[in-house]
């Protein structure tokens, strides 16, 4: 039996070594524990992955969760008597006086008679006195005021704002519920 030889190329001149042909490497030798450390390892990703998958479109985990609204109650102003604010009365209803009777006691209350003064409103049909406050930090002494002329509806506006910035004013606008026909005027 004949034994085949290859053709001679020029990949058979090559130096003495162990290798025959440069076309010819040598088998890798395979690892087993790699490949079967590497194949437990995307294992447990791709289960990791499924869970977490399934529990965000189940809605069961939110990614980025909205925050609820937190309610803040303000903090209760203190009512506060302070006889330096200058108080502008202003009779918003058709009965004659109003204004008058309520400056009197205003300033038997504590105000001078300088500091207060009456007179009539550019309208007959307010519903509710409310003693007006121009800053936040005024609330105090228009709640006091308003406890002064034995009460009265607090609020802020720039609607009465005093004439000059150095003059602290308050302005009680008097409504219907001081006229006879609504609650009589108490008295302090």
């Amino acid at each position: 039996m004949p034994t085949s030889r290859y053709p001679q190329d020029r990949f058979d001149d090559l130096p003495d070594t162990d290798r025959v042909g440069a076309h010819r490497a040598e088998n890798p030798r395979m690892r087993g524990w790699v490949v079967l450390l590497w194949a437990a390892l995307a294992t447990v990703v791709l289960i990791a992955v499924g869970i977490f998958g399934t529990l965000i479109a189940s809605g069961r985990i939110e990614l980025a969760p909205t925050p609820t609204p937190t309610v803040s109650v303000p903090p209760e102003v203190t009512p506060v008597k302070d006889t330096s604010y200058q108080v502008q009365i202003l009779n918003a209803t058709p009965e004659e006086g109003l204004a008058t009777r309520l400056k009197d006691d205003v300033v038997a209350a504590g105000w001078t008679e300088d500091t207060v003064t009456a007179g009539e409103a550019g309208s007959q049909d307010f519903p509710t006195t409310t003693v007006f406050y121009s800053t936040a930090a005024d609330e105090a002494a228009a709640k006091g005021l308003a406890e002064a002329i034995g009460g009265a509806a607090t609020e802020q506006s720039d609607a009465y704002v005093a004439s000059s910035p150095d003059v602290k004013q308050l302005t009680i606008v008097i409504g219907l519920d001081r006229t006879a026909a609504g609650s009589p005027t108490p008295t302090p």
